[in-house]
């Protein structure tokens, strides 16, 4: 069965829960590997993120509840 950027998403969310952080690269490493090239992107900087929509979704699955740390490249609970 196809992964779809809810099930990217929903990964992410657990993950989050789990650890209380969830660091961009490890998080790009596993979604290539588990889910695939389609959820990654290399932006205009040069660096490898999440797929748009999967970040889309993740946002409305914590609610607010998490927040970005641009200098740490991860997310963690606010």
């Amino acid at each position: 069965m196809e992964a779809t950027a809810e099930d990217v998403a929903q990964w992410m969310l657990q993950q989050l829960r789990f650890a209380g952080i969830l660091y961009q690269t490890e998080a790009v490493e596993y979604i290539r590997r588990h889910y695939g090239e389609q959820f990654i992107y290399t932006g205009e900087n040069g660096n490898v993120s999440i797929d748009k929509e999967v970040k889309k979704r993740f946002k409305k699955l914590h609610g607010g509840k998490a927040a970005w740390d641009r200098d740490g490249f991860f997310w963690g609970w606010t």
